[in-house]
C-alpha cells in the first residue's frame, strides 16, 4: 500500500477520487441502482473515493431531490474507508451551505466547493462564500476552474483562504502546472489535488496528494496505477503508461468531456449512456475520434 493510500484515513480527500458520471434511464431519469453499482465497482478496482455532483455528474441539470439522493446513494454504496466528497457548487453561499449541511447529514467526509460563479465580486465575495460554507464544519477542498467560472483562485487567494482555516486543499484545474510551485511557496500546508486528467504526471511528481479524476470511470485500474507511479516518482513505470493513456486523458479538458468519458465507459462495458440537455449528441466525427482513442487504449489491455 502506498503512502498516499494510507493517508486517506486521516485526510480523506487524498488519493484518487473519481468525479463520477451519472447514469440515466432512456427517459433521462436518474438510474440510482446503476450509480450505486458504479460506486462499488470503482472501490473494488482500487480507487480511493468518489466526488459526486461535479460537472461530470451533470449536477447543474439535477433537481434538488435528485441531487440529494445522488449523495445518499454514493454513501450507501461506499465500503468502509472509501471517501465520498460531494461537489456543493451553487449560485450563492447560502445554497452552497445547505448542500454542505446535506452532505454532512448524509455522512460525507469532505466537500468540494467552487467559488461563487454568477457574480464577479472579487476577493471579498470569495472570502465570504468560503466563510459561510465553512461554518458547517466539513473539510472543504476548493475547486479552481476559472475556465468555466471566470473567477480565478490565484495562489495568493488560496493562501489567504487556507491561512484563515477555510480550506484544506484545492482541486487545480487551470492546466498550468507551474502554479503548483507558487501555491506551495505561499501555503506549504495546503494540499493540491490534480484537477485535470492530462496533467496527472506533472503534478504527481511535483507533490500532489490527490486526483479528482474523470477517466477512472472507464479505466480505473490503469489510472490508479498511473497516479501511484506518478506520486511515487517512478518514471520508468509512469511515463510509458502516461504516453499510452494521454490520448484519452486529454478529453477531460475538452468541452465534450462528459460526452467523451461516458462514451469511453460504454465502450469499456460500463454504464455511460446519454447526457441530459443542454448537452446534445456529439457530431459523428467526434464520436469516431473518441471511439478510436478508447479502442486503442482498451486494445492494449488497459482496464
Amino acid at each position: 500500500m502506498t503512502e498516499t493510500t494510507t493517508s486517506t484515513v486521516n485526510k480523506p480527500w487524498h488519493g484518487v477520487l473519481v468525479a463520477t458520471t451519472l447514469p440515466f434511464h432512456a427517459d433521462l431519469s436518474v438510474d440510482y441502482d446503476a450509480y450505486a453499482e458504479h460506486v462499488a465497482w470503482l472501490a473494488a478496482n482500487g480507487c480511493h473515493g468518489v466526488s459526486p455532483n461535479g460537472s461530470l455528474g451533470e449536477y447543474q441539470t439535477l433537481g434538488d431531490d435528485e441531487r440529494a439522493k445522488v449523495v445518499t446513494t454514493a454513501i450507501a454504496a461506499a465500503p468502509a474507508g472509501f471517501t465520498v466528497m460531494p461537489g456543493i457548487a451553487a449560485y450563492g453561499a447560502l445554497q452552497a451551505r445547505r448542500w454542505a449541511e446535506q452532505a454532512a447529514e448524509a455522512g460525507a467526509q469532505a466537500v468540494m466547493l467552487l467559488p461563487p460563479n454568477t457574480y464577479r465580486g472579487g476577493r471579498d465575495s470569495i472570502l465570504d462564500h468560503y466563510r459561510t460554507v465553512a461554518q458547517v464544519g466539513l473539510p472543504i477542498v476548493a475547486y479552481n476552474n476559472p475556465i468555466d467560472t471566470h473567477i480565478d483562485l490565484t495562489p495568493g487567494l488560496l493562501a489567504e483562504l487556507h491561512a484563515e482555516g477555510l480550506i484544506v486543499g484545492v482541486k487545480e484545474f487551470t492546466g498550468d502546472v507551474r502554479r503548483f510551485y507558487e501555491i506551495k511557496e505561499l501555503a506549504p500546508e495546503l494540499d493540491v489535488l490534480v484537477g485535470s486528467d492530462d496533467v496527472v504526471l506533472e503534478l504527481g511528481i511535483a507533490g500532489a496528494v490527490g486526483w479528482v479524476a474523470g477517466y477512472p470511470n472507464a479505466i480505473p485500474q490503469a489510472t490508479v496505477e498511473l497516479y501511484n507511479a506518478s506520486v511515487n516518482r517512478d518514471l520508468d513505470k509512469a511515463l510509458p503508461l502516461y504516453r499510452d493513456l494521454h490520448k484519452l486523458l486529454r478529453w477531460d479538458s475538452k468541452t465534450e468531456f462528459v460526452h467523451a468519458i461516458k462514451l469511453s465507459m460504454d465502450l469499456a462495458g460500463r454504464p455511460g449512456g446519454p447526457c441530459r440537455p443542454p448537452r446534445v449528441p456529439l457530431a459523428p466525427e467526434l464520436i469516431a475520434k473518441i471511439t478510436a482513442d478508447t479502442q486503442d487504449v482498451l486494445a492494449k489491455g488497459y482496464r
